[in-house]
């Protein structure tokens, strides 16, 4: 029997945490199998053979999308070139690792050649630009949705659909680590502390460093033992924060640069501040009150503004179904109401409380074992000589 070959495409740091989760667990049925595509720093520590950074695809919104075409749209063409030639590159299956609008279209030309297509994580068509259902149908053998609302919207167009959870909510504790964090980072018990992730993309820290440093600068002048904590993902963005805090004169603020350690700076946490995308979903499982905040090009906000369904874009507010935490987007993600939404927060212990408790429940809901669960679904969609 021939080795198990499985392509996949990872966009961005998410992507890359859920495919190296996925790879272990697909590795530990299949130990043959081998694995290829884009990818990250995780999934190549699982093995996997990265022929493009996932960076080349990490950009931000329509305006970054448009300038970066040309690049994203040559990489697109000639991997599907690779996968598509008879020299031992020919996946047995395709797994898109969110990323729908780089891996849709890769998607639907693997499946009309014969290709197992399955896309991890549901595309948010619950949210915004819900016509791509007609797409997804086209492109996928199988979608694996990590939220419990999503299967009923796939199941309703007849799209094959496993819900498999959040592999986040499996790796989080579900009991506070406030203690041990803070024992890790030496941070005192009773110190006022900030986590500010103002993303994990370039792009993201071109609209939000400057904005969250000013919003730590408002904070400190009324709590002047604060401390905050700023995990950073790559030496890229970490550069890109040091000249933001160069820009805004701000060497004097008590800023904690960290290179990674995202949760660990959340568990030790009193409130975080973080910008719209799966690390709002970390903070809500560490059950950590929060202000999310977010901006992208004007003409992006613009392009986007009029097609959202829901009133709110934070995950923690989705699942919840409820504004639980407050959301600033834009023109309203300002120094002066981002310092007062976590202020506030910091002095209500009581709402504060609350918040954690809501989140308790999304985590209990989430935890599923995902990685195992996606394998399998996986591992049921291979042709019958591997399957």
């Amino acid at each position: 029997m021939t080795a198990v070959r499985i392509a996949m495409v990872a966009g961005e740091a998410s992507g890359d945490l859920l495919a190296s989760h996925l790879i272990a667990a697909l590795r530990a049925r299949l130990p043959d199998a081998v694995f290829y595509g884009i990818g990250g720093p995780k999934m190549e520590a699982q093995g996997f053979d990265a022929w493009y950074p996932l960076e080349k695809l990490a950009v931000l919104g329509y305006v970054d999308a448009l300038r970066h075409y040309p690049e994203i749209a040559g990489i697109r063409s000639e991997l599907r070139r690779r996968l598509l030639a008879d020299d031992g590159h020919r996946p047995d299956v395709f797994i898109g690792v969110d990323a729908p609008d780089f891996n849709l279209g890769l998607e639907q030309a693997l499946k009309e050649r014969g290709i197992t297509t399955v896309h991890y994580v549901s595309p948010s068509i619950w949210a915004w630009r819900g016509e791509r259902i007609r797409k997804i149908a086209a492109a996928v053998n199988r979608v694996l949705a990590l939220f419990p609302f999503e299967p009923a919207l796939y199941e309703a167009r007849q799209i094959p659909v496993s819900y498999v959870g959040h592999p986040l909510a499996d790796v989080l504790p579900v009991e506070d680590g406030r203690v041990g964090a803070r024992e890790l980072l030496e941070i005192p018990a009773m110190q006022p502390v900030f986590a500010l992730l103002p993303g994990s993309r370039q792009s993201e820290l071109q609209y939000m460093a400057d904005i969250f440093i000013r919003t730590a600068r408002r904070i400190a002048e009324k709590l002047p033992d604060a401390l905050f904590l700023v995990p950073l993902a790559t030496r890229e963005t970490r550069l890109m924060f040091e000249q933001a805090i160069y820009r805004c004169e701000a060497h004097d603020l008590p800023l904690r640069l960290l290179f990674g350690h995202a949760h660990d700076a959340m568990a030790a946490a009193d409130v975080v501040l973080v910008a719209s995308g799966t690390a709002t979903l970390e903070a809500a499982l560490l059950k950590r009150p929060m202000a999310i905040a977010y901006r992208m090009s004007p003409l992006s906000y613009r392009l986007m503004k009029g097609r959202g369904y829901l009133p709110y874009v934070g995950l923690p507010n989705v699942l919840a179904g409820r504004f639980v935490v407050p959301e600033f987007i834009q023109d309203d993600a300002t120094p002066e109401n981002l310092a007062q939404a976590l202020l506030n927060l910091f002095a209500d212990r009581e709402t504060a409380a609350r918040i954690g408790e809501v989140f308790r429940g999304i985590h209990l809901q989430l935890r599923q074992n995902t990685a195992e669960k996606a394998a399998q679904a996986i591992i049921d969609c291979l042709p019958a000589t591997h399957g």
